[in-house]
């Protein structure tokens, strides 16, 4: 079975470094990406959560800034804390939560308050 097309973003890292908190796929699962959801920050999340969240923000606008880009190998995991809220589908109609091929955007105005750190390491 052919595995469907991923984009793989080179240059972007891998995980957090000295941590198991993943970033990117090494290949394409043959059924497909798997979906994108929202998912519900907690205030009362463990610090090494958050300093793996403000690292993917980091790498997102470091790759990215404020121009659309395909989700390709980013870890849906990943993307799901942020998705909705700081990661937005770039067109909403039609948008395939499943997709490799999705194109998103980054909210910089919403990064700015949810993720100020993010944006002083740059």
């Amino acid at each position: 079975m052919a595995l469907p097309y991923m984009l793989k973003h080179r240059g972007f890292p891998g995980r957090l470094a000295g941590t198991d908190f993943q970033f990117t796929l090494r290949r394409a699962n043959p059924k497909g990406a798997t979906a994108l959801v929202v998912r519900e920050r907690f205030k009362d999340r463990k610090s090494t959560d958050r300093r793996a969240d403000i690292a993917f923000v980091q790498a997102l606008l470091t790759q990215f800034g404020g121009e659309p880009f395909e989700r390709g190998n980013l870890d849906a995991g990943r993307l799901s804390w942020l998705f909705g809220r700081e990661v937005k589908a770039f067109q909403p109609d039609g948008f395939d939560i499943e997709s490799y091929e999705a194109i998103l955007i980054l909210d910089l105005d919403l990064i700015k308050v949810n993720f100020p750190e993010a944006l002083e390491a740059e």
